[in-house]
């Protein structure tokens, strides 16, 4: 067990960390705005006129991606149910309007499968550190467990991690069970282990399942996107250990 202290707030007591994935230790805005936007292009592509209000309900608007917004945070299932809803308003049947989507994303997603997001700057010397310190650490994330899987091989982080989770067909962020099953997957009581990450649904989450806290982190400064935090960093760096 461990101290961990953010500022001017301490954690004891603690056993094992969780981390989300996209903006808290992957810097994935290129990526997911390329997401979007060829997703929308696809579905565009068969249905003229829905690319603008697609766009805007992924978050994207320009070049700019909302981080509190539908592709930074949902799960992909529920990314394509909000897509299927808006091709649906066109007057197409549900099912089908469901598979349109799925397929666009799909399509999209091997698109942008080619490249791979960067770590943010520190992310894994922080990881690293606390690994040594004896810390359980893992990965619950909105994406698919295979996106989870792909992302710890490309950065070859596996030597820090015990968990790789993402969200299939189980519970969604900020449903409290996501937390839970972590927890019981690392063999830790949640009220021993921490939740990192960059949205008000981490937060939920955590405080739904009494986590032992909650750290907000915001790269650009915008405290708002993880209200509810117990601290908010604006850099993984400022995560230390301080043994008990």
């Amino acid at each position: 067990m461990v101290t961990i202290k953010c500022k001017n707030i301490a954690f004891s007591h603690i056993e094992a960390i969780l981390f989300d994935k996209n903006g808290t230790l992957e810097d994935s805005e290129s990526y997911l705005i390329t997401l979007a936007q060829k997703a929308t292009q696809i579905i565009d592509a068969q249905i003229p006129g829905i690319g603008e209000p697609l766009l805007m309900a992924f978050g994207i608007n320009g070049d700019f991606l909302d981080p509190a917004g539908l592709i930074s945070v949902a799960s992909r299932k529920e990314t394509e149910v909000a897509a299927a809803a808006y091709i649906a308003e066109t007057g197409r049947g549900w099912f089908e309007s469901l598979k349109i989507a799925r397929q666009a994303l799909e399509e999209a997603d091997q698109y942008v499968s080619k490249t791979s997001s960067p770590l943010f700057v520190g992310s894994l010397e922080v990881l690293q550190s606390l690994s040594v310190a004896g810390l359980k650490l893992g990965i619950l994330s909105a994406a698919t467990t295979e996106d989870v899987e792909k992302f710890v091989i490309n950065h070859q982080l596996s030597d820090y991690l015990q968990l790789e989770k993402g969200v299939d067909e189980g519970p969604s962020k900020p449903d409290p069970a996501l937390f839970l099953e972590a927890c019981q997957a690392l063999g830790v009581a949640p009220g021993a282990t921490l939740m990192v990450g960059d949205s008000v649904g981490d937060m939920q989450m955590a405080r739904d399942a009494k986590a032992a806290g909650c750290i907000g982190i915001t790269w650009i400064g915008r405290a708002d996107n993880v209200k509810g935090a117990d601290v908010v960093i604006n850099q993984l760096e400022e995560i230390q250990i301080i043994e008990d």
